[in-house]
């Protein structure tokens, strides 16, 4: 999945479907109240409102993607926020699931632009010669990595590009470094304040918590090596994707890396009316969905489309089909 196809595709007239959506009131799980995914349940909203004012989507916040697939497992929602990786990964019933979680359906992709970052103290690169994650296991530097939380899934996908790498906790030890679990706005407080030489992330180019560190502390913009992008997507699901050069103040190179999507996602118990109103809505009024924050401008009907780990409802499939989007 490349997002210069995503992107060439911005401005592209669609046919929308012919059939006026029916209203839904339905209940959509997101994350933390105020984040992005509030945001997305909001313009969610008003989507489905522009074609029939009684339609009504309700947000609630929850824990976060894997708390909303084990939601939609037990059938206790009707919709949920999650990441393409968390998706992968209940498919195949990996931690924290202790068994595949099958019953999923896609809706639809809402961004597939959250690209893994790995800084680096510019003054520990050039002292040990570490340009790319391949440098750093045979470099002898006791790096600390800020690694998310658990339960984070860019946490899970950090862990194991570094570990393609040579890069493990035993790793890290016997060369004096640590891992430190640490959010991302924490991580950038910890490294302008000396206490981390390196920071991981799979948000959006210029998100605030970049933005601080790349301002207020001195790091570079570590490379990726081919072979583990192409790894990481096949385990994960994700994507791949360039942070263009210059995107911050030391990086003179365009950077290929893993990127992370969210999908908008039921189950299998939607019948299929609901999931083609609410789809119908989606793809006519997308700009009700791309005017909640600056970040979802490349939002269109092409990616809401776009296939993904997991089967397309019925009802959505049916809608994209009319709308030309899918054959």
């Amino acid at each position: 999945m490349k997002i210069s196809t995503i992107v060439a595709a911005l401005g592209i007239a669609v046919a929308a479907p012919a059939a006026h959506a029916e209203p839904v009131n339905l209940t959509l799980s997101g994350g933390n109240p105020g984040g992005l995914w509030s945001l997305l349940g909001a313009g969610i909203d008003r989507a489905t409102k522009v074609d029939d004012e009684g339609s009504v989507v309700t947000y609630q916040a929850t824990g976060g993607g894997f708390a909303n697939i084990g939601l939609l497992g037990a059938n206790r929602t009707d919709l949920g926020l999650l990441h393409d990786a968390e998706a992968q990964i209940a498919l195949q019933g990996g931690e924290p699931f202790t068994a595949p979680i099958e019953n999923m359906r896609a809706i639809g992709y809402m961004y597939n632009w959250a690209p893994m970052h790995f800084f680096l103290d510019r003054g520990m690169a050039e002292e040990y010669g570490i340009e790319s994650l391949a440098d750093i296991a045979d470099s002898g530097a006791p790096i600390r990595i800020g690694i998310n939380r658990s339960g984070n899934i860019t946490s899970n996908v950090a862990l194991s590009m570094l570990a393609q790498v040579g890069v493990t906790e035993d790793a890290l030890s016997e060369m004096g470094g640590q891992f430190v679990r640490a959010g991302a706005n924490e991580q950038a407080d910890l490294i302008q304040d000396g206490r981390l030489d390196m920071i991981t992330n799979g948000i959006f180019i210029n998100h605030s918590s970049f933005r601080a560190v790349d301002e207020n502390s001195d790091v570079v913009l570590l490379s990726v090596p081919e072979a583990v992008v192409t790894a990481t997507n096949e385990e994960f699901g994700t994507g791949t994707m360039t942070i263009p050069a210059d995107s911050y103040s030391n990086q003179s190179a365009d950077v290929s890396t893993v990127t992370l999507g969210a999908l908008l996602v039921t189950n299998e118990a939607m019948d299929e009316e609901t999931a083609y109103s609410l789809t119908s809505s989606l793809v006519n009024n997308i700009d009700e969905v791309r005017a909640v924050h600056s970040s979802m401008k490349a939002l269109n009907p092409e990616l809401l489309a776009t296939a993904s780990v997991l089967k397309f409802h019925p009802g959505a499939a049916r809608a994209y089909q009319e709308a030309g989007l899918l054959n």
